[in-house]
Order: structure tokens, then C-alpha cells, then sequence
């Protein structure tokens, strides 16, 4: 009787062990505590050059401060902060500081966008005058005539949503030329901001830069999304935003604004004044308080303000197809859609750039995200299919789906002379520290015991193995993928058991000399039972 009663203890604890593990947050950085950077192929070591350039502009106070985030299978690597998000307080830099992420909020304006093509609301092939009729009648800047007057010609096809996509539609910024039409658009369209109808009003008096799908050229793109994206779901973007990414991927700091109870975490804005020092252009309160309420016309482009942890997670989503811990923002074949090159060859000649982002052969775009389809051939040392993007004030991302890695890092100087180019800086020292790229997410889930067959159901399940107390117990169907965050612990337990029902079930390890301590007790017998069980064993 003794003997029962301590089974069916013994059992019970399994299961609550086992539905808590199914349940539990896999993102590491969710965890009390993570793994070493030698578990997941790191050198704990040379991870200390990373460290090295990520202090180093802090130091020649080119920086105020900077946070770091380095994820591998899911799980955290580490997460660092560096100097201080206010140089006139000194308080120093958290890994929950609030940051402007600028162009950053193209990529997830594109999942938003992506939401909607699954949804069968837009096509690639579709003309953007579909959606927005006052862009029907748009020309093309042709040149200027010899009195200076601005001459135009008709498209030679209307812009389509896949050109929108991919800043090939004929549209600019101008910010960053100084055409006629660069000029048209200070006066016309960011002077509009009461709303995104507003702008897209403007848009539509302004000529095409260029005929569609001849040149790639930075451009408010990502901003006409913004707006179709209202139009299409009939909510204002930033509502569509949380309600179909931020809650469900739990980006809780992530918005359109920073609100009253957060504005002591957010960093303050600096660009280089003319004597090189940090000159403040954004602060969490003061004259140049910014971010404080919703605007009008919120930027798909770059407008979204967040920290490091919760664009880490968006990443995670991404590289791990559309899903982060069992919610599915998006299905798998339309984040290989967006994450694709979908530029042609004679786009990737190094003539078309911004920034450091050269449009060549190796490195394209996709929708919304820059992407380096063949790594070596554009001097590169990330893997193939790595997706990218940055802000204006520094702040950067990759994704790299080849070694299943994802690299965050924030700061806050605007672009200008003098700003450090962080991504470059920081990618050769986190794949110089990654020694074992080998080590693969299944080295985290393997399972260790002989698979088998329900007797019952027929269902094929795989035993696991996880670390605990070294217990024996026979579990549920419970599917493998479900532990994906589970990392082994004794590889080299192997059970052996009957395949008559009534049977003991003993573990190879037991009755070893000099081994682990595991199950050195009589083993546990596997009562039949009616129900349909899987009789695998984990060590819990």
C-alpha cells in the first residue's frame, strides 16, 4: 500500500512538471537564468572583444550609452548595458531603457502589411492606386527645361504594392537628395502631418522620382503602408499594431509613444554638435520632450519607440517563421516571402545605397528589411538568408537564420558626421566569438530515450529528457516540439525496457560504478492502464 501511494505521488508531481514545462515561456531571457555562452557555441572569452567595441565609443563620448542583446536557438546569450542614457544626470544606460527605433518600425510595419496579405486584402501585383485612387494620375520626374521648370512623363506602368515593398515605386524621402522633387516633398508632404490622408494628398501632387522598378531609392514607402494599412483594416495603425503584433508577442514597451509612467526609462536623443560634442535633440521631458502622445500621421517609417528585449522578441517571431511561444503572427512560407531578396540583378550594382546599406551582388531587399542572400560574395560574415535593419539613431538588428542567431543593439545619436557605425562594428566580434556554430537547436531537445509506438492509438512519440531530481516516470502524449526549450542533462542515460506490459523499466546507468547517482533505487513498474499512454520515461 506504502509502495502505491508513493507512486501515485511520485506521478502526480510528474505531470504538474510536465504541463508546467509545455507552459513555460521559452524566450531565455524570460528565465530566472540562462545558459553559458559555451552551451549555446560562444566563447565566454571572445565575447569579451564585443564587449571591448561597445565600450570604446562610450568612452570617447561619442556615445552616451548603449544596450546589447545576443540570442542563439531562442535562448539569451547575454544582455549588456553600457555608460548612461542621460549624460546630464548620469543615470546610467538599463536593459529596459525606452528607445526612438526610427527606421527599425519598417519591419514590423511589414509584418502588419503581411497580416493583411495572408488575410487576402492585397497582392504584390496589385497597383497601389487600388488602394489609394488619388495616386492614379501620378507622372515621373523626366528633368528640367531651360527655363528651370520641373518636366514630367507618364509612368511606363502604374507602381505596384511589390515596388512599394521594396522601394522601387518611384518614391524618395527627400531628405537625402536634392532634386527638384527631394525639394517638393519638404513643402508638400512633411509639412502635412495632421494625418496619414493628409500626406498621401500630398504625396499624390508630388511627381515619381523615377519610372517604377528602374531604381532603388530610400524612400516614405513604409509610411504609404501605414496608411494602407489603416485603410485597408479600418483601424488606426498604431490599434492594428498592438493588437495583432505587440500584445500577442508581449512587446510591452513598444508604441507610438512613450506614456507618463515610462518617461524615466527613456533615453535622451543626442546628435554631433559642430565641435563633435553630444548635442541633446530628444529628452524625456523638458523643451525637447518628444514621443509624448499619439500623433496624427504615426510613421510607419519610423515612428515606433522601444527596448531592446521587445524588438528581440519580434525578431525571435520572425526567425522562427511567424511564431513566438505557441502564438503565430504569421505562417512560414509568408516570412520566406518577406525575408527574400526581391530585387533583380541590375539593381545590385553598388549604384543604389543609404548609409552603409549598398544595394549589391550578395546583399538585396526583401519586404521592408534589408538581406544578404549570398553572405561571401558581399563581404560578409553573417549567414546566408541573414535579414537586417537599422534606425537613424543608431539602433540596429539582424537575424541571421543559417546559425540561428539574433543580435539587438540601441543607442541614441542621430545620423551625421560622427556617428560610430555600430552593426559593422559589432558583427565581426559576435561571430568571432561563436567557436561551435554547430551546435544546433537540437541539441537542446534531442530526446534521449528509444521512440515507440502507442499500443493503443498507434501515435509515434519520442521520449525527453530534462534535468531535475533524476527520477523516473512514464508521460502523456505530450509533443516533443512542445519542450523545445528543455536542455538535457545526462545524454548518456539510456532505459532499456520490456515490451510486455507489467514490465520494470531500468535504466542502463543504475547499476554503473563511478557514475551519476541516478535512480540507484529499484525501478519503477509501469502499471497497465485503460487509458491510451505512451510509456516513455523522462529523468524529471
Amino acid at each position: 500500500m506504502k509502495s502505491t501511494v508513493c507512486h501515485k505521488t511520485s506521478h502526480r508531481k510528474t505531470l504538474a512538471l510536465q504541463l508546467a514545462l509545455v507552459f513555460a515561456p521559452v524566450v531565455a531571457f524570460a528565465q530566472a537564468a540562462h545558459p553559458k555562452p559555451e552551451s549555446l557555441g560562444f566563447s565566454s572569452e571572445r565575447l569579451g572583444r564585443l564587449h571591448e567595441a561597445m565600450q570604446r565609443p562610450v568612452e570617447e563620448k561619442s556615445l552616451a550609452g548603449v544596450v546589447t542583446l545576443l540570442m542563439r536557438h531562442g535562448k539569451l546569450v547575454e544582455e549588456r548595458s553600457y555608460g548612461v542614457k542621460d549624460l546630464a544626470s548620469g543615470a546610467p544606460m538599463t536593459i529596459d531603457t525606452i528607445f526612438r527605433i526610427y527606421s527599425m518600425t519598417k519591419p514590423v510595419t511589414g509584418v502588419a502589411m503581411m497580416i493583411l496579405y495572408e488575410e487576402g486584402k492585397w497582392h504584390p501585383s496589385d497597383p497601389i492606386s487600388k488602394f489609394i485612387p488619388e495616386f492614379a494620375d501620378l507622372k515621373v520626374f523626366k528633368g528640367v527645361d531651360a527655363n528651370g521648370a520641373m518636366t514630367t512623363e507618364p509612368p511606363a506602368h502604374p507602381p505596384t504594392m511589390a515596388e512599394l515593398m521594396t522601394h522601387t515605386a518611384g518614391f524618395t524621402y527627400g531628405l537625402f537628395g536634392s532634386t527638384p522633387v527631394d525639394k517638393l516633398y519638404g513643402a508638400k508632404v512633411w509639412s502635412r502631418t495632421a494625418s496619414l490622408h493628409e500626406m498621401m494628398l500630398g504625396l499624390a501632387g508630388v511627381p515619381l522620382l523615377f519610372q517604377p522598378g528602374s531604381k532603388w531609392v530610400y524612400s516614405v514607402s513604409m509610411d504609404i503602408q501605414g496608411y494602407l494599412i489603416e485603410k485597408i483594416s479600418g483601424k488606426p495603425l498604431p490599434v492594428f499594431m498592438e493588437e495583432r503584433i505587440f500584445k500577442p508577442l508581449r512587446m510591452t514597451d513598444t508604441a507610438f509613444f512613450v506614456p507618463k509612467e515610462k518617461r524615466a526609462r527613456f533615453a535622451t536623443l543626442y546628435s554631433g554638435g559642430p565641435d563633435g560634442k553630444l548635442v541633446v535633440t530628444g529628452e524625456a521631458s523638458g523643451p525637447r520632450a518628444d514621443y509624448v502622445s499619439i500623433p496624427g500621421a504615426p510613421s510607419g517609417g519610423g515612428g515606433l519607440a522601444s527596448t531592446a528585449r521587445d524588438y528581440a522578441r519580434f525578431a525571435q517571431m520572425l526567425l522562427n517563421h511567424g511564431e513566438l511561444d505557441g502564438v503565430r503572427i504569421l505562417s512560414p512560407a509568408t516570412v520566406d516571402l518577406m525575408t527574400s531578396n526581391h530585387l533583380s540583378p541590375k539593381l545590385m550594382t553598388g549604384e543604389f545605397s543609404i548609409g552603409n546599406a549598398t544595394m549589391r551582388p550578395g546583399h538585396g531587399w526583401g519586404y521592408d528589411l534589408a538581406v544578404y542572400n549570398d553572405p561571401p560574395t558581399a563581404d560578409e560574415v553573417v549567414g546566408k538568408g541573414t535579414f537586417y535593419w537599422e534606425g537613424a539613431a543608431a539602433t540596429w538588428f539582424w537575424a541571421d537564420p543559417a546559425n540561428d542567431l539574433i543580435f539587438v543593439g540601441m543607442t541614441q545619436r542621430m545620423f551625421g558626421n560622427g556617428q560610430p557605425q555600430m552593426n559593422h562594428m559589432s558583427r565581426p566580434p559576435v561571430y568571432g566569438s561563436l567557436i561551435n556554430p554547430k551546435c544546433s537547436a537540437a541539441d537542446f531537445a534531442k530526446p534521449r530515450v528509444k521512440k515507440g509506438r502507442c499500443r493503443k492509438c498507434g501515435i509515434q512519440a519520442a521520449g525527453l529528457v530534462s534535468g531535475a531530481a533524476h527520477r523516473h516516470y512514464r508521460r502523456r502524449h505530450i509533443r516533443v516540439a512542445e519542450h523545445a526549450s528543455i536542455r538535457p542533462i545526462h545524454a548518456q542515460h539510456q532505459v532499456k525496457r520490456s515490451r510486455r506490459r507489467g514490465q520494470p523499466v531500468r535504466c542502463s546507468h543504475s547499476r554503473r560504478q563511478g557514475g551519476s547517482n541516478v535512480n540507484r533505487q529499484r525501478p519503477i513498474r509501469i502499471r497497465q492502464q485503460s487509458r491510451c499512454v505512451a510509456r516513455h520515461l523522462i529523468f524529471a
